[in-house]
Order: structure tokens, then sequence, then C-alpha cells
């Protein structure tokens, strides 16, 4: 029986073989089998070269199973690819910086590009067996399936297949690419714009608004506004809120920072454009301590109303008379988000607590009794989003876990499977209308499932190498632009801009047509 054969490779400049688990050099005989293998293939005679395949090919295979059983030797790494065992540190140096989490990272990134590849490739895997946009037609017209059944299986369908291209951030007076990080993206309701928030190199953060522009003759475009907003402060949170009309201003959560306190900035849209002669309109900002969340109310009934979760409170505040009600919370509020039917605030605390505020109460006390509803998941709540019929919500935490919750018997009825979080605090989209819930995990892969049977239908590697500040940023819509607009996903990845279109026959490259 051929005895296996395992090197282990040190950081000096010697190396030792372990064979039956006794140590012994092994250059001199190396060299003795590598000599004797080179006299035997030259004078093998001509009759045994079929043997010698089949020996080879069973050796090779030997090898490989040798290779895959290696034994696990405590500080070392064994390499199948080379067959060696390589020596691991705890940490990195100038000699040797081979470890445990440069492996990892490594494999990982091994795998992304394998799966970008094949992402890249033409055709797309199908989300389920025999499922396609001329089978659901012919089903349709023979009145098998429901219209809206047929619109939800078409967006599987077409999410499935959707091709990346890149998108150039341009502006009217400058033709300069985009050279600061994404920091966050948020669309209006009705995804005609998307406000950015922008990491600079010196510190702190620029903010904008992006405009679409091409869309009707079958491409994208993406002008952004020259007259940006810049701060010496960290943005937490940001959305988009209805003061004047539907998304008329932005709420942006700041950090304070030194001696100077944190603040809620209510900024007009208008301020960014490049061509608007009319006043801003209404510009303000509020003093409140480090905020981790924010939501505007759209009910009539709490009218130009605002929240901010902090550490262990939540503040509701009149952004037209100031006046504000605080409510005392026993965790970090990091998620917000209000009911439309009525004045009910859902808040997501660092504890996994769910709870509502009805704001038509009056009792704020210790008692907590003015929690409406209470629930809990296992891990910090990082995203709360409300469906349409405003029983159902779903919640994202810090272990991964994306649960839909029954509001009215507080008990979770769904879960959706494969999203990656350990600690960071990121966003889930839900997009009712298409049946689609995505979310981008802290492995920078953006996963689409859906809504309707919680089945994973796409998962997306991120075009950049993964890290802690290449986590992509996304905005889903089937009418990105407008009314008029295209289907896709668009994807910030630090500096670049990416178009994911439903349109096989897109097309890249199309002037700027319009203004901000």
């Amino acid at each position: 029986m051929k005895r296996q054969t395992f090197q282990i490779y040190w950081h000096d400049s010697w190396e030792v073989e372990m064979k039956r688990g006794n140590w012994r050099a092994s250059g001199t005989d190396r060299q003795r089998q590598h000599s004797q293998s080179q006299w035997r293939s030259r004078h093998r005679p001509l009759h045994d070269e079929q043997e010698y395949s089949s020996e080879s090919t069973a050796g090779d295979a030997g090898s490989s199973t040798a290779a895959s059983s290696a034994p696990e030797l405590p500080g070392f790494y064994f390499d199948p690819e080379k067959n060696r065992y390589f020596r691991l540190l705890p940490g990195h140096n100038n000699c040797n910086p081979l470890t445990k989490e440069g492996l990892q990272k490594k494999e990982e990134e091994k795998k992304r590009s394998a799966l970008l590849a094949e992402d890249d490739g033409p055709r797309k895997k199908a989300p389920r067996t025999g499922l396609n946009s001329a089978l659901l037609l012919q089903k349709r017209h023979l009145g098998l399936l429901p219209p809206s059944s047929y619109s939800r299986l078409i967006h599987e369908v077409k999410v499935s297949g959707m091709q990346r291209h890149r998108l150039e951030v341009q502006s009217s007076n400058s033709t300069s690419p985009n050279t600061d990080n994404f920091h966050l993206i948020v669309a209006d309701s009705a995804c005609e714009r998307v406000f950015t928030v922008n990491d600079v190199s010196h510190g702190g953060c620029k903010y904008g608004i992006m405009n679409f522009h091409g869309y009707r003759k079958g491409s994208l475009s993406v002008e952004m506004c020259d007259n940006l907003y810049f701060t010496n402060r960290k943005v937490n949170s940001v959305c988009w809120a209805s003061v004047t009309h539907t998304d008329s201003h932005v709420l942006l959560c700041l950090v304070g920072i030194s001696q100077t306190p944190g603040c809620v900035s209510l900024l007009p849209a208008s301020l960014f454009s490049n061509f608007n002669p009319d006043q801003p309109g209404m510009l303000c900002s509020f003093k409140i301590s480090t905020a981790w969340s924010c939501a505007w109310c759209l009910n009539p009934q709490a009218d130009k109303t605002f929240s901010t979760g902090l550490s262990r409170q939540v503040i509701v505040t009149d952004a037209v008379t100031g006046r504000r009600a605080t409510y005392l919370a026993g965790s970090d509020v990091l998620a917000q988000q209000f009911a439309v039917r009525a004045p009910v605030l859902f808040n997501g605390c660092r504890s996994g607590e769910i709870f509502s505020i009805d704001l038509r109460q009056r009792d704020r006390g210790r008692s907590h009794g003015w929690k409406t509803s209470r629930f809990f998941q296992e891990s910090a709540i990082t995203s709360i989003q409300l469906l349409q019929d405003e029983n159902y919500l779903l919640a994202a935490d810090m272990l991964g876990k994306i649960k839909l919750w029954d509001i009215r018997v507080k008990r979770s009825v769904k879960q959706y499977e494969g999203h990656h979080n350990e600690y960071a605090y990121l966003p889930i989209h839900v997009n009712e209308p298409e049946g689609l819930l995505l979310a981008v995990g802290q492995d920078c892969y953006t996963r689409l499932w859906s809504l309707h049977d919680s089945s994973l239908l796409r998962t997306i590697p991120s075009p950049h190498p993964a890290g802690k500040d290449s986590i992509p940023n996304v905005v889903f819509s089937s009418q990105l632009g407008g009314s008029r607009g295209l289907p896709g996903l668009l994807m910030a990845v630090r500096h670049d801009l990416y178009y994911y279109s439903y349109n096989k026959d897109y097309q890249d490259g199309l002037t700027l047509e319009g203004q901000c």
C-alpha cells in the first residue's frame, strides 16, 4: 500500500516531512525519487503506455483523496492545491502574513469572483422549475392565472435575469466622476429622485439628489445636482418628508461632535436643484441628542409630525410648532416607521423588542402601558417595514433573521432565510406590488425573496471585494425614474453606481437629457 506523504512548510528556510507519524529530513529522498521516476519514464516500453496512464490516474485519485483527508494539525493550514502544510501565525507580520482570517477572506473572495462571473453570464437560473414568461402568458390567456399572481410571477422571472450595467454619475456643469464613497441612498415614494449621502475623504459627509434621464429611449442616465451640501458630521439616518407636498423635504439625523450636540435637519428638496429661482421654503434644524433613526408621519391626525429614536427614548416632534412628546424606552431605538391609516409609530430596539406607540394616548409613564403592541426577536432590530395591510410587519435583526409578524396575534408567520448580519446597521426593502423583499447582507451579497412564500429568488454578488466600507446600498423599483421609468435595481458600491436592468437589450452610454 502506498504511503501518504504530507509536507509542512515553515516560515524558515527548512522543511520536514511526515511519514507514518515520524519526522525526518526529506531533501535527499525526494531527489532520489525524482531521478528514479525520470529513468522509468525514459525506458518504459510503448505497450505499457495504457497501463501507465491508468496507474497515473489511480495515483492522482489517491493523492486527491489523501489531500481531502489530511489530518488537521494545530497551528498549521493544509493547502489542498499544493498538498502542503503551512504554518499559521496569530497575527500579521512581515515574515509570514498567513492567518486564518486572511485565508477565510481569500476563500470568500474566490467564491465571490466565481459567482460574479456566473452572474454576468447571458443565462440565469430560473427562480422556480419550469417558470418562464411564455408559460405564464399562456396560463394567463387560458384563465388559469389571476392577474395579481401573473404580475408577481413575471417579476420573479425578470429579477432572476437582470443584467448588470455601470452608470456614470455626472453633473450638468462637470463631467468629473464621483470619487467619494456612497454611505446611503434613499429613493422618494415614486422613485423619481434618489437622495445620496457620501463620505468625503477629509471627514464628514456631503449629500445631494440624483435625477434620472434618458429612460424613454431604453437607457438610464444619472445626473447629480451641483449644489451639494457638506457637513462635518456623520449622518445616521435619512427619510423623505412631506411638508408642503409629497416628498417635499428630506429629514436627516446628524451626530454631534465635540461641544456641538446632535441635531435633526429638515431640508427642502428644492435646495438640490441647479435651476430653481424660487425660495427653498421651510428650512429648520432641531437640537436633539444623537438619534439612531427617524420617521415621518403621513396620517392626517398627526400632520407634519416626525419621530426620532434615541438612546432609551423616543421623541415625537411637530415640525411647525416644535412641540415635543417624549416616550421612555428600555433600549436604543434603531428603527422606526409610522402607520398610514392611524397615527401609530412602530419602533425596533437594540434589545430585540418591537413596540408601537399610539400618538392619541396621553399616558407616557414608566409602566409601558402606552405600548399598544409589544413582541420580541432574538437580537437587535436593524430595520422594520409595515406592509400595506398594516396588520403585518417585517423586521430584520443582527442575527440575520428576517421575520414577518402578524401584529394582531404578535406571532411570526414567515421567515426569510439566507440573510447575513452580525453587527451592522442594515435596512430591508419591500416592494409589495411586485411581491419582492430585498436585503443586503454584511457579506455584501444582495438577496431577493418572494414576499408571498419566502423563497429565495436570487443572490447577487457585489461588483467590489467584500469589506466593511463596501457594503452595497440598493434601490429597487418597477418604475425607476418615475411613472415612465425603467424597472430594475440600482446599486451603489463605494464610489460606483450600477443598474441591473430587466431588459436584455438595454443600451449603455446614452447622453444626459433634461435638468435637475
